[in-house]
């Protein structure tokens, strides 16, 4: 991944670790930092870790994330 497109804030990267999907909310001490496209804690992952989130990744998770939402609202109501 070009580090202009890793850096970019509101933009999608892999976490090439351990495979998680993030937005990019900034750059701090030299890493950048992702938040789980869900919401949540932000992670620290070295610039040369970061992979490229392909949009169908990116989309699956957050067609994941709203039938999650679906089906809790269904049980609450």
């Amino acid at each position: 991944m070009s580090d202009e497109n890793a850096q970019a804030v509101g933009s999608y990267a892999r976490d090439a670790r351990d495979g998680r999907l993030g937005e990019v909310m900034g750059r701090v001490g030299g890493r950048v930092q992702l938040r789980p496209l869900g919401g949540g804690r932000e992670w620290d992952v070295p610039p040369e870790c970061l992979g490229e989130a392909a949009p169908a990744d990116v989309l699956r998770e957050r067609v994941r994330l709203l039938n999650r939402d679906a089906r809790r609202r269904v049980e609450l109501g």
